[in-house]
């Protein structure tokens, strides 16, 4: 398996969440997903302002494979969408945790990434 970075934050659904420096948190999927999914083909992001629940569907990833829901890590905003994934989703392949990020979240008031598995827990989860 790829290198985990230490500074995410996981989800049991193979998402990722980073704390920004401006609150913001960047969301994307982790390099496992990346490859039971095997090449992306598209992906449907929500829109800017769209309010987001924990563990709720907000997009959708297309691969050879399969097409698989994508969840919210924490509650709050969208406040960007990756859109160079509209057309080159496969960015998402080659780096997961780098350019292929696909929504940055405001978090609603109170939310904390601490209750998401850190490194360790994900991948005694993957294991």
């Amino acid at each position: 398996m790829s290198e985990l970075p230490e500074n995410l934050r996981y989800t049991k659904d193979h998402e990722w969440a980073r704390r920004n420096d401006d609150g913001t948190i960047t969301v994307g999927i982790t390099a496992h997903a990346v490859g039971q999914l095997g090449d992306i083909t598209a992906v449907s992001l929500p829109d800017v302002g769209e309010a987001l629940e924990a563990g709720e569907r907000f997009g959708d990833i297309d691969s050879v494979k399969a097409v698989s829901d994508l969840y919210a890590p924490i509650t709050g905003e969208v406040v960007e969408v990756n859109r160079a994934l509209d057309n080159e989703p496969e960015i998402i392949n080659s780096e997961p945790y780098t350019e292929g990020w696909m929504i940055r979240i405001r978090p609603a008031e109170g939310v904390d990434l601490g209750e998401m598995l850190d490194a360790e827990a994900y991948r005694q989860l993957l294991d």
